[in-house]
């Protein structure tokens, strides 16, 4: 709401966009820079917004972090020129650090396989960065995710897929809630990303062409097991290898080097069949194998449950659950619990549940929310007793 000079009260979904302020979170790269291109073109007073984050640091190059390097900080100070905007860079290293990528270095510490963007999106983008708008006095924060929303009669608002499928960005918004959703704006959510690509060519946009950046920001050479190697040292301890029955079967090199469905890598070529982690026993330091079919698993239970309308669905609802970004929506039914977790119950075993990464919830193409995968059921396979309470990572 915001109030105008004769007293009365306006809701900014009702003000034009030449009375409207938006921050636009800029990364020098093709999705932000065609967000702001849309909303300068709708008339919108934006305003760029760009942030340093953590990374290591690389020889000779200053910030490592591939997001906000000084190629893509140019990169985006030219767009931002380009379209009338100002232009500002702030400093969010040290939250990065604390809430993001520590956050991941304990993650794996404690054998589960950590997904640092939610923590980004929770902690940085829609928290930090959004309360920094604010304060500029910006009505909404946009970005260039692929997401799209539906703001509903009463004020409230869904958060739904991105339209282009192999894009889509919901799995990692699902930790917003009503709070950040009414203040949030995803311009290009609506197209796809050969559609975004031509728009930047036809706008002039110089960076038209610039390559997406797929892996881990603050990673400098791509390279996480390197990087836990360097960050969580104690955490890379040899130990055995055990298949399902608990046999020694070989031996790790360090459990943060391993995710659950993998299969190559695991040094078991003599085995009658193919194996694949199977869980992770961070307790007794050992890697669980077995067949494929021993990956899966009927039940999970999530932690740190937010549902993006600000209330649980009700116990037993049928939705569609996706444990990992790229992972296909899978038939369940949702036991919310007290203390926001969530119990999941799957309608045919699902393969390669991981703790750690989210668990997301979805009816149709709107996104109920998500939270933190926990543990599995570990009634399906005898040996392959997966992670306990005790080994969670919160997001707070």
């Amino acid at each position: 709401m915001r109030s105008m000079k004769d007293g009365t009260i306006r809701n900014k979904n009702d003000m034009a966009p030449s009375e409207t302020t938006v921050v636009v979170a800029m990364s020098g790269g093709v999705d932000s820079s065609v967000a702001a291109a849309l909303l300068t073109e709708q008339g919108y007073n934006c305003v760029g917004v760009m942030m340093r984050l953590w990374a290591e640091v690389a020889s000779g190059e200053g910030s490592g972090n591939k997001c906000c390097d000084e190629e893509s900080v140019e990169d985006a100070r030219r767009v931002a020129n380009k379209l009338g905007m100002p232009f500002y860079l702030i400093n969010v290293e040290q939250p990065f650090k604390e809430k993001v990528v520590d956050l991941f270095i304990q993650g794996y510490s404690d054998g589960l396989t950590p997904n640092p963007c939610l923590a980004c999106n929770r902690h940085i983008r829609f928290d930090y960065l959004l309360n920094y708008a604010r304060r500029l006095g910006a009505d909404y924060l946009a970005t260039g995710h692929y997401a799209r929303l539906a703001r509903q009669p009463d004020g409230s608002v869904n958060l739904l897929r991105g339209v282009d499928q192999h894009k889509d960005q919901s799995y990692v918004l699902s930790v917003l809630g009503q709070a950040e959703l009414r203040n949030v704006l995803f311009p290009i959510g609506g197209f796809a990303k050969e559609e975004v690509r031509r728009m930047a060519a036809a706008d002039g946009l110089p960076i038209h062409s610039k390559h997406d950046s797929m892996d881990l920001c603050f990673v400098v050479d791509d390279d996480y097991r390197r990087f836990l190697a360097d960050w969580a040292a104690d955490a890379m301890k040899a130990g055995e290898i055990v298949d399902i029955e608990g046999n020694v079967v070989g031996e790790h090199d360090g459990l943060p080097n391993y995710t659950v469905g993998q299969r190559r890598g695991l040094g078991l070529s003599g085995s009658a069949r193919p194996m694949y982690v199977v869980a992770l026993e961070h307790s007794r330091n050992q890697l669980v194998v077995g067949p494929a079919e021993a990956l899966g698993r009927t039940e999970l239970t999530a932690i740190d449950v937010n549902w993006t309308s600000g209330e649980a669905v009700c116990a037993g609802s049928r939705v569609l659950c996706q444990i990992r970004y790229t992972g296909q929506p899978l038939d369940c039914i949702v036991y919310p619990q007290q203390g926001g977790s969530v119990r999941v119950v799957f309608e045919e075993p699902a393969r390669g549940i991981s703790p750690g990464q989210g668990a997301v919830f979805y009816d149709g193409s709107v996104c109920l929310g998500g939270g933190l995968i926990d543990r599995v059921d570990p009634s399906d396979n005898s040996a392959a007793a997966v992670h306990s309470s005790a080994n969670r990572v919160s997001f707070s």
